[in-house]
């Protein structure tokens, strides 16, 4: 059963668009993880360079991949004050993807820097368009 605020949201607000973006953006990093880990952990910012990556691509990729999936059944049932939490509190992971980031590669490496924490700031961006009902 949807409320009339659920009824409200949907595909004629910029903020159910942006979280559509980011719910089939995480969904292929998940996948590419999990077939893909070599070129995947690259792109991350961490090359995987031991015997096992694989199986370290499934145990990330999979959690991308649910990531991308509850965010999906949540544009599905359209249900804005939920994905709000559950998106706001989803800021943590880029911010800390940044945090490793920065730790294992330092300052230098903007290229992945930038990727993770533009990701947290889209992520904020999207939050406050969820809480303003845009």
């Amino acid at each position: 059963m949807q409320t009339s605020t659920n009824q409200q949201w949907g595909t004629r607000s910029i903020s159910f668009w942006m979280v559509a973006v980011i719910a089939l953006g995480i969904s292929f990093i998940g996948i590419r993880y999990m077939f893909l880990p070599h070129p995947a952990s690259t792109g991350f910012g961490i090359p995987l360079s031991y015997d096992h990556a694989e199986l370290y691509g499934v145990i990330k990729g999979i959690r991308d991949l649910f990531s991308g999936l509850v965010l999906s059944y949540l544009l599905w049932i359209r249900n804005r004050q939920i994905t709000l939490v559950v998106f706001s509190l989803a800021i943590l992971i880029p911010i800390i993807d940044g945090v490793t980031i920065y730790l294992a590669n330092g300052s230098s490496d903007i290229v992945h820097l930038s990727v993770h924490w533009g990701t947290a700031l889209y992520g904020i961006i999207t939050s406050i368009l969820l809480f303003v009902r845009k």
